[in-house]
């Protein structure tokens, strides 16, 4: 059996929680890999409809190991509430496993990251204040704090002195603010160190053990591509990669493994947040697909900004994640448009250009180039074969196939499980 990697290939929201819940059906190992509580995948099935922030979306599975990998930051109040709420929902979260590599968001985190954003004044990043970044800066500044740290408690107060030595001092010589209590933190997380110590495991010993079973994993991934710190719209983006290759790397899996790659697009792009998006409505349009589709964050609760499809991106999104194959969400959307647009290159200072820019000044200044289609105006929210699709949505679904470069496997025309069209096989 394969291990898929499963990754969102715009400005994230693409529906992955979706995909992953169905896929997770014939999977052993599903495994989420990047990103923290910032993310939220909404799973309706049939135990009901759940908001998921940390724990992977193959939860719903009795027989699925669910992993938390090494690339999440875990908010440990987040999870135990996740995971209580679960529980209450009559969801058996004792197949959940924690890497004990995995680093943690601390109360400072959060604080840092509310007084970094009002530092930027009209530049802010237009974070979800939920401490991810500052924690992925210590990360990779040495300075963290991980989910193994938690399993000795001794340990973990050595630790979180020195930690909240260094940010007492930029809290109250920089920002001017309080420093922070060291009694409360550590009572804190010691009691969430009894609550998860059940969980944190040694998962590259686990995940190796089902690879060699040649058991099939899935590689659930967080947010999207053009959010990634490299080749996104930096700065304007997250702080872990959310493409394939942070698959391998948040997880404890070698690239050489990973055999099959899906990118999970909507038939039109939103985002949250702020930073370009060359194909935003700011108009009636917008309002309308706004409403129609319920675009507001999972996690946020903010108004996604809205957009056509941008095939340029999409396109360079393939790329970057050596994808094999793509699904198409939110296809019934559309049902009462009646008219589409794909956006199939972009105008830059009177020049037609047909790549995704890596400044954000001249992205912002790219205007969409749009090539129109007739809509269908009719519902298809019970179309489960391609064939029986309106024409229109058909050649809606192909056209997006020519311009990416890249297989439509699967066409999703509801929330739920079995509104799903299979194209071709995705494993």
């Amino acid at each position: 059996m394969p291990v898929l990697a499963i990754v969102g290939g715009q400005w994230g929201d693409e529906g992955k929680g979706k995909v992953v819940d169905q896929l997770a059906e014939t999977a052993d190992v599903v495994v989420r890999f990047s990103g923290g509580d910032n993310a939220g995948h909404t799973v309706i099935n049939h135990l009901g409809e759940f908001k998921l922030h940390l724990v992977p979306a193959g939860i719903f599975s009795s027989r699925v190991l669910c992993v938390i990998g090494n690339g999440v930051v875990i908010n440990p109040a987040v999870l135990k509430q996740e995971i209580e709420g679960l529980n209450r929902s009559g969801v058996d979260t004792s197949n959940l496993v924690i890497s004990d590599r995995a680093h943690l968001v601390m109360p400072y985190h959060l604080l840092l990251d509310e007084l970094e954003e009002k530092s930027r004044a009209g530049k802010a990043l237009g974070t979800t204040k939920r401490g991810i970044g500052p924690a992925f800066a210590d990360k990779t500044n040495r300075l963290g704090i991980r989910a193994c740290d938690l399993l000795d408690k001794a340990a973990l107060g050595e630790r979180l002195a020195m930690v909240l030595e260094s940010k007492n001092t930029l809290f109250t010589s920089v920002y001017g603010a309080p420093p922070v209590s060291y009694e409360q933190i550590y009572s804190e997380y010691c009691a969430y160190a009894d609550f998860l110590a059940p969980f944190i495991k040694d998962t590259v010993v686990l995940l190796g053990q089902a690879v060699a079973k040649k058991q099939m994993v899935i590689l659930e991934g967080a947010q999207g591509a053009l959010l990634d710190p490299d080749f996104g719209t930096y700065p304007y983006g997250t702080s872990s990669s959310p493409l394939t290759a942070g698959g391998a790397l948040g997880a404890g899996i070698a690239p050489s493994r990973i055999d099959k790659l899906l990118g999970i697009f909507k038939v039109y792009c939103t985002r949250v947040g702020n930073g370009p998006m060359p194909t935003e409505l700011m108009d009636e349009t917008g309002d309308a697909i706004r409403d129609i589709a319920h675009e507001f964050g999972t996690t946020t609760g903010r108004p996604r900004r809205i957009g056509w499809f941008d095939a340029v991106a999409a396109r360079f999104s393939c790329f970057i994640n050596g994808l094999t194959s793509v699904a198409l969400t939110r296809l019934d959307v559309f049902d009462t448009m009646p008219a589409l647009k794909i956006c199939t290159s972009y105008d830059l200072n009177g020049q037609r250009i047909d790549y995704f820019p890596a400044s954000v000044a001249d992205l912002e200044k790219c205007q969409p180039v749009y090539e129109e289609l007739p809509g269908w105006d009719k519902p298809i929210t019970h179309v489960r074969n391609f064939a029986d699709l309106p024409i229109e949505a058909q050649r809606y679904v192909r056209r997006i196939e020519e311009l990416i470069g890249c297989d439509v496997s699967m066409a999703c025309c509801g929330p739920s499980r079995e509104q799903v069209i299979q194209l071709k096989p995705v494993i």
